[in-house]
């Protein structure tokens, strides 16, 4: 499974997913300050499930319908940059497979899925 992860990811969740074998492309190393609308194309140009912490792509995934490979936002607020990413990183592990194709929230105890049409 591959990711493109948006600027606002935290750093050790990246790593945390590479460590875990998975492909992650980080906006922050690549290209920092691209808009929301290139992120989300460049995921989808690479097949890739973009990982964000910003609410705005829902508005962009299901307001305004641009197409996507599937969005994983990140709601863990209060927890260290580690935590957080053993988080997501167990959740990729446990249901990363259900993630395509659909729009994702990743909150404390909580993966919620929804699908995209």
């Amino acid at each position: 499974m591959n990711f493109v992860a948006d600027e606002d990811v935290d750093g050790p969740i990246v790593e945390h997913l590479r460590q875990a074998g998975y492909q992650v492309w980080y906006v922050a190393e690549m290209a920092s300050g691209t808009t929301d609308d290139v992120v989300l194309a460049i995921a989808r140009e690479q097949e890739a499930l973009l990982l964000t912490a910003d609410k705005g792509f829902g508005e962009m995934v299901f307001r305004q319908q641009l197409l996507t490979t599937g969005v994983v936002l990140v709601r863990l607020e209060g927890l260290t940059p580690v935590r957080k990413a053993m988080i997501v990183v167990q959740a990729m592990d446990e249901h990363g497979q259900e993630l395509s194709g659909n729009f994702s929230v990743i909150s404390p105890g909580t993966l919620r899925i929804r699908k995209i049409r």
